[in-house]
């Protein structure tokens, strides 16, 4: 997000309905990944650094570990393969 924007805001810019956009706001903001402020009647979100940045160090340490995994499968030695 650019700014911290509305529910309303945000569904003009997909194809899903506000209800929908509120729900995944709702998840996103369970996972730490957005904050929320009341603004009288409305619900304004904007991304939350910290959460983002945790996200973002999970992300590299499952790909580390992922592109360890394969280097190490591709690096063994193989067995030669029997000719009948």
């Amino acid at each position: 997000m650019e700014q911290p924007r509305a529910v309303g805001q945000l569904a003009a810019k997909f194809p899903v309905s506000r209800p929908a956009v509120s729900q995944h706001l709702r998840v996103l903001k369970d996972a730490g990944l957005v904050i929320e402020r009341r603004a009288g009647t409305r619900r304004i979100y904007a991304v939350d650094p910290r959460g983002l940045g945790a996200f973002r160090a999970e992300l590299d340490r499952f790909w580390s570990k992922a592109l360890l995994a394969y280097k190490q499968l591709v690096e063994q030695p193989r067995e030669p393969k029997e000719n009948p």
